[in-house]
């Protein structure tokens, strides 16, 4: 008797097989416009940075790590952190320029 009501109540409430992708669909666009495309925007800042690099740059790294680029290769910079301490790093690591982090103060 209660599955004869499951189904009835089943068959009443059957949607079109359209809604479901609809919803999909419009998750994913949430998805995308607000998780993908900025970590992908990110990505290429970062990108372009990493290929902007050259000697003499004060670059802060993702683990926090602060210098001066003292030399570089293909993958590998040299920051020299303090006078006469150098530390490689791997180019990927460079998060930005420290003069990006210093922003001026504002006048009130």
């Amino acid at each position: 008797m209660l599955w004869n009501t499951a189904y009835a109540q089943a068959a009443n409430s059957a949607q079109s097989p359209w809604s479901s992708f609809i919803v999909m669909g419009v998750i994913f666009g949430i998805f995308y416009f607000l998780i993908i495309r900025p970590a992908q925007a990110k990505a290429k800042k970062e990108q372009a940075l990493v290929k902007e690099l050259k000697k003499g740059d004060e670059v802060y790294t993702r683990s926090g790590l602060i210098g001066t680029i003292y030399g570089m290769t293909e993958k590998i910079v040299t920051l020299e952190v303090s006078e006469g301490v150098r530390v490689k790093v791997i180019k990927n690591q460079i998060s930005g320029l420290v003069s990006s982090l210093t922003a001026p103060a504002s006048s009130k």
